[in-house]
């Protein structure tokens, strides 16, 4: 008798439509290529985590850190679930305050992530996180003179090679609701700003200034132009290599 080779077909334990009840999903694109990270302390998949583990850490304690891209990238992807998990569970769960307890290196941030992160992204919409791409390298970071020294003859705004840096990727990751400044400036006018009070100021002082009479202003412009005519008498030398005014 001759059986069949075909594979029998599998029913899955979960749907894929249930796991969502399971794991809350991540409101940013996750990339799942894995980058290699340099500078970790202990190498392999247990120095990686602990790398970003302290990358997580600072995101969390000064809520605003520039570092490199990709383990930016990657580290954004951790205090996502990070806090999605505090926000989704609270400090009831042993898993959670596990989870807080491993990859938050200050413990004084545990009670910063459920007392103040939690209320803050409790209602939030969108991800926790802004992730931006950073410029290599700044005038700040002591390249002025040797840039001088190199091109001398370089303008202010003139766009030059990189000089004596590495030229790795640098991004910016920052918790949304952060006390900084913003990264990029909006168009919403803001009427109590020092240039808008001025403005005001200004225009309010031209309206209530009496109104000039038309008869006037137009004798003052004829004045003037009758006076600028009269000013300048044309010469020209004579033959003697003397001087003679044209008669008017």
């Amino acid at each position: 008798m001759r059986m069949n080779n075909k594979p029998v077909p599998l029913r899955p334990l979960i749907h894929y439509a249930d796991l969502s009840k399971l794991v809350s999903r991540l409101k940013i694109p996750v990339h799942w290529h894995v980058k290699k990270l340099r500078g970790g302390e202990i190498p392999g998949p247990e120095g990686r985590l602990l790398k970003l583990r302290k990358s997580v850490t600072a995101l969390i304690k000064y809520e605003r850190i520039e570092m490199d891209y990709y383990p930016a990238e990657e580290a954004r992807g951790y205090a996502e679930r990070l806090i999605s998990e505090a926000v989704r569970h609270g400090p009831q769960c042993p898993e959670t305050m596990e989870m807080a307890d491993w990859w938050l290196e200050e413990k004084q941030l545990i009670h910063k992530l459920f007392k103040v992160l939690v209320p803050r992204y409790q209602h939030y919409p969108s991800s926790f996180t802004n992730f931006y791409r950073a410029p290599f390298w700044y005038f700040s970071d002591g390249f002025q003179s040797q840039l001088n020294e190199k091109y001398p003859d370089r303008e202010i705004n003139e766009t030059i090679p990189a000089f004596r840096t590495v030229s790795y990727p640098k991004g910016l990751l920052e918790l949304k609701g952060n006390p900084y400044p913003p990264i990029f400036r909006t168009n919403v006018t803001n009427p109590r700003s020092i240039q808008n009070v001025l403005l005001s100021s200004a225009k309010d002082f031209f309206k209530s200034q009496p109104p000039k009479d038309t008869k006037d202003s137009k004798a003052e412009v004829s004045n003037a132009e009758n006076s600028s005519n009269t000013d300048f008498v044309p010469v020209e030398p004579n033959s003697e290599g003397n001087v003679k005014e044209f008669s008017k």
